[in-house]
């Protein structure tokens, strides 16, 4: 029989209502006691009922973590990085896979059925509104990797997509490029649109830059792949693509290989995410490093925060981005054309 509150009330000497109070956060109880009842229930190899918790408290410490892209290998980093930081909080991530959906509507009824206490949507993909849905339902909730703003309507964290497109053409322009490329990932994607207006603006700015954009379907390694390839058909490439995330960038070296073109000798290719994978040795992707574990721990964050506080006003924390040299890149100590 599994053991009860009232087996390690009997062990500890000590009422059911010091136990329960001794594994409720914020409860009031003396440091003896404590010290007697987290013995007995080490010795009885005792845990605490989160379902009778919740009951107790209001609280069932579970954290809907909304995701809509699970085709990236990026998301595998974010979910073990997000899991883990909630499980060292106390906290329980319920996960909704939101592939293909957009109407917020449906997981909002879910994450209400399971009581979550705060929703963290990790996405750059979905509507601007979508987040917004959950807090105008009464759950607290923060928007990772979303859409900056001067005045948000929900907890946002992330990064400026504008500046990393800005970041992306000066990087190429430094590198001797001129006829460079926007690759970018699906065209609804608040990211892509974002990360392409930075991009053609300073682009724009800079003398003897001309460029050309185009789109992958998804942020997939094969849909970065038949892009390429359908590109590539068309006609002469451009001498550098910014892709714009870094599995879109490798399903594009991939088919640049395979075309016989040598990388980086006749073009050029920078991603975004710093993912695992673009630093394997067969792949060696020069990327804009998006700095996903301060973005995780600064959204579990503001969700505890939420929690505490629901009335607590919407605010945004960016971080800043930084090129990774790596080979799919000229040198910035040799710009010369190819």
């Amino acid at each position: 029989m599994p053991v009860t509150l009232k087996d390690v009330a009997e062990r500890a000497g000590v009422s059911r209502s010091a136990v329960s109070r001794t594994f409720t956060p914020g409860a009031s109880v003396s440091g003896r006691t404590r010290a007697k009842v987290e013995l007995a229930a080490r010795e009885l190899g005792y845990a605490p009922s989160v379902l009778a918790s919740a009951l107790s408290t209001g609280r069932t410490r579970l954290i809907g973590l909304v995701a809509n892209n699970f085709h990236n290998p990026l998301f595998l980093q974010v979910f073990d990085r997000f899991t883990r930081l909630l499980q060292d909080r106390g906290l329980r991530p319920l996960l909704v896979n939101l592939t293909e959906e957009t109407d917020p509507a449906r997981s909002v009824r879910l994450v209400r059925q399971y009581s979550v206490d705060a929703v963290i949507v990790a996405s750059s993909t979905l509507p601007d509104g979508f987040a917004r849905a959950f807090r105008e339902a009464g759950v607290p909730v923060v928007h990772a990797f979303g859409r900056r703003s001067a005045a948000p309507e929900v907890h946002v964290v992330g990064i400026d997509n504008v500046e990393c497109g800005r970041l992306a053409a000066r990087t190429f322009q430094a590198r001797g490029y001129r006829r460079v490329a926007f690759l970018g990932g699906p065209e609804h994607a608040t990211s892509t649109r974002d990360r392409r207006a930075g991009f053609a603006e300073e682009l724009a700015r800079l003398p003897g830059m001309a460029h050309t954009e185009s789109h992958a379907s998804a942020y997939t390694f094969e849909a970065g792949r038949s892009e390429m390839q359908r590109l590539l058909a068309a006609g002469p490439p451009a001498e550098a693509y910014f892709c714009g995330d870094d599995v879109v960038a490798v399903g594009a070296l991939s088919a640049v290989r395979d075309a016989g073109l040598d990388v980086p000798g006749q073009v050029g290719l920078l991603g975004l995410n710093d993912m695992e994978m673009a630093g394997w040795a067969n792949i060696d992707l020069t990327t804009i490093r998006q700095p996903i574990p301060d973005i995780i721990a600064a959204s579990v964050d503001l969700a505890v925060a939420s929690i505490d506080d629901p009335a607590r006003p919407p605010e945004a924390r960016l971080f800043a981005c930084g090129i990774v040299e790596r080979k799919t890149l000229r040198p910035l100590g040799d710009p010369r054309p190819a």
